[in-house]
Formats: structure tokens, C-alpha cells, sequence
């Protein structure tokens, strides 16, 4: 009779990852090419079978822009800080509808896309970012309108032209984190569904977006940085009308714009991540 020994049988432990691992930001560079996929399906199906098709992002905000110069700049007389009223406006409306489409997009997006996720597993931070970036090309477009504003108007470029991409990002920033605390709590209540147009069309009226942030008393605009989008919007405007506009960099707004808005994006994504693990079987 032969001894037969048997080697011992490895023991595989997984163990949640704990701290910036938790966020996998490794896997989601790995899944890039997917995040360009969802990136370029939510732009072809966003205009899909409509008769204007692109044209509706020009003519949404350029509606908008019409109707509060007639309402706020010529029946109100609202201050515009020495700036033509409807390029004050457009220059407000156009990252604020960014922010706006892409915080909505991003707090549906893990429901609308209940199908990929409930039959192949990847980092599940790659769907609400994708609809994130794919505002960014309605965004390219309906600045093509504030350029011919700014001919029509005769407003010449200015060196603070150069810091747009950093109030963009910061606007990019902000509606991600809060899509993240949305987006994971849509999931299990879809309450927020409902909720997210009343909040995002409450957030506007907090925002100075047809008024001027000097329309505020002094000792109260401190409650307006409370507000990230206070100083996106004041940052767009001071970037790209600097030139004829009777205002100051957004020094404080601007600061504590970036500190909430990197606050809430961090604790978004730790949120999200923590109750990715039950979106499968919820959703």
C-alpha cells in the first residue's frame, strides 16, 4: 500500500478594498474604451429620431437667452455689470445647462441602463461619468452661439479666456458628485426621479444665472458660495467677458466653490461605491 500525499489546498481570501483603492480607479482606465462607447450611444440616442436633431442644442438655450433679456434685461432693468444683457445671460445659461443636463443624466443613469448592469460585470462608476461627458458635446456646440454673440457684440477675447477649462471642470466636478449621491440613491428610491428636475430648477433661481452676483448685498453673498455653481457661472462670465465687464476674478466663490465641490465628489464616490454591490440585485 502506497502513501499517497495530498498537497494542501490554497485559500483564496477577497476582502473589500479599503480607502483611494476602493474607487478602482485602475479598472475604470482599464474600461475606457467601454466609457467612450456609452459616452457616444448617449449622444446618437439623445437626438435619435427627432426633426431637429442638434439643433435643439442651440435653440434651447437660445430661447432662453430671448426671453429672460426681454423679461430681466429690458422690463426689469437687471444689472448685467456693464455687459450686453443677452450675452450676460447666454454666458450664464451655457455652463448652467450643462450642469443641469448632466446632473440630471447621470442621476437616471444607472436605472436606464438596468439591463447592462444586472447581466455583465465592469466598474459601475463608468455609466453615471459617461453621462457626465457626453454633455460636453452639446456644450461644444451651443458655445459656437455665445462666439457669434460676442462678434455681434463687438466683446474681444481677453487672457482670462484661458482659465475656461478650469470653471468647466469645476462645473464638470460638481454635477458628477452630486449624480453619484443621486444616481445611487435613485436605485433604491426612485423617488429621485422626481425629485431631481424640482431640485435642479430650484438650484437655478440660487444660482446667478440672470442676475448678477452684485445684485446680492455684500454681507450675504457669502451664502452664495455655499453654492459651487455660483462660482462656475461667475467664473464663465469673468473668462469670457472680462473684457467689458465690470467685475473682479471670483476669487472666494471660486475657492470655496472648488472645496465643496471636491468634497461632495469624494464622498460621492465612496457612497456610490459602497452600495455598488447591491445595485444587481435591487435595480
Amino acid at each position: 500500500m502506497t502513501d499517497v500525499t495530498t498537497e494542501p489546498v490554497p485559500t483564496v481570501v477577497i476582502e473589500p478594498t479599503r480607502g483611494v483603492a476602493a474607487l478602482q480607479l485602475r479598472a475604470l482606465w482599464e474600461h475606457r474604451e467601454l466609457l467612450g462607447f456609452l459616452v457616444w450611444r448617449d449622444v446618437k440616442v439623445r437626438y435619435k429620431q427627432t426633426a431637429l436633431g442638434v439643433t435643439w442644442i442651440i435653440l434651447q438655450p437660445l430661447v432662453s437667452m430671448v426671453i429672460f433679456t426681454l423679461l430681466f434685461g429690458y422690463l426689469l432693468q437687471a444689472p448685467s455689470d456693464g455687459a450686453p444683457y443677452a450675452v450676460f445671460a447666454y454666458a450664464g445659461l451655457l455652463p448652467w445647462n450643462y450642469f443641469a443636463a448632466s446632473l440630471t443624466r447621470s442621476s437616471q443613469s444607472l436605472v436606464g441602463s438596468a439591463n447592462l448592469i444586472t447581466k455583465v460585470y465592469f466598474p459601475r462608476l463608468v455609466i453615471p461619468i459617461s453621462g457626465v461627458l457626453s454633455g460636453l458635446v452639446d456644450f461644444g456646440v451651443a458655445s459656437l452661439v455665445l462666439a457669434g454673440l460676442m462678434v455681434v457684440y463687438r466683446i474681444p477675447p481677453t487672457a482670462n479666456i484661458l482659465w475656461l477649462p478650469v470653471f468647466l471642470l469645476l462645473a464638470l466636478g460638481t454635477a458628477l458628485g452630486f449624480g453619484l449621491w443621486l444616481g445611487a440613491l435613485n436605485v433604491r428610491y426612485r423617488d429621485v426621479n422626481y425629485l431631481t428636475p424640482f431640485v435642479v430648477q430650484t438650484w437655478m433661481y440660487l444660482t446667478p444665472v440672470v442676475y448678477s452676483v452684485t445684485l446680492v448685498p455684500e454681507r450675504f453673498r457669502w451664502l452664495l458660495a455655499l453654492n459651487p455653481m455660483t462660482g462656475v457661472v461667475s467664473g464663465f462670465r469673468w473668462a469670457l467677458l472680462g473684457g467689458v465687464m465690470e467685475t473682479e476674478p471670483p476669487g472666494m466663490l471660486f475657492g470655496v466653490s472648488v472645496v465643496i465641490a471636491l468634497v461632495v465628489l469624494v464622498g460621492g464616490a465612496i457612497f456610490f461605491r459602497s452600495t455598488e454591490r447591491t445595485f444587481a440585485d435591487i435595480i
